[in-house]
């Protein structure tokens, strides 16, 4: 199957549309469930992982919880992008214009995931970084949906989704860290 830059070929509002068209259908015809053990075996996997406060590492129990607990968590939005891996609107969502400075943090797990001072403007309508906190706070995986190859990125603790990761951002790392809003809670820091 050969893949195409189909933002280039259909414009942007045109992707987008396609976009959540195919997101819609691809999610009804799922059956996912991301960890039915409610937290049971939870206990069993740790993972290191960055606490911004802390200054430091520590080993934390990855979040395993049922499709009907995280929907009783979840606001409809945040449960449509995290555990469906859905994406909202650009230009129109909590963070894309945030300057304040501070930690973005998971909205499932509250694990720290992006702090402001690698926040930049992208143009894209989504909040961008060029950087996580951590490499160990997030994981990556192949995302192939949509006929063109990106790179998912997840959080390392829950396994939520939070968006795509690009190669064109600014340097020092030349990615761009295309975030869902609904995906992020921010806390200012002093």
């Amino acid at each position: 199957m050969k893949f195409i830059n189909l933002p280039v070929v259909l414009g942007a509002s045109m992707f987008l549309m396609l976009a959540t068209v195919l997101t819609a259908c691809e999610v009804s015809g799922q059956k996912e469930d991301r960890g039915t053990n409610s937290g049971k075996a939870a206990e069993s996997v740790q993972i290191r992982v960055y606490a911004v406060e802390r200054g430091g590492y520590y080993m934390t129990a990855k979040v395993l919880k049922s499709e009907e607990e995280w929907r009783r968590q979840l606001t409809a939005e945040q449960f449509y992008v995290t555990r469906k891996k859905g994406t909202e609107k650009p230009f129109a969502n909590a963070w894309w214009n945030n300057h304040e400075k501070g930690i973005y943090r998971c909205v499932c797990c509250d694990l720290d995931l992006f702090s402001s001072d690698t926040k930049y403007e992208s143009g894209t309508g989504w909040p961008s970084f060029w950087q996580p906190v951590a490499p160990e706070n997030i994981a990556t995986k192949p995302d192939n949906s949509l006929f063109v190859k990106r790179t998912e990125i997840l959080c390392s603790r829950c396994d939520a989704h939070l968006g795509h990761v690009f190669d064109d951002g600014p340097k020092p790392t030349g990615l761009r860290y295309c975030m869902n809003s609904a995906a992020l809670k921010f806390e200012k820091t002093r």
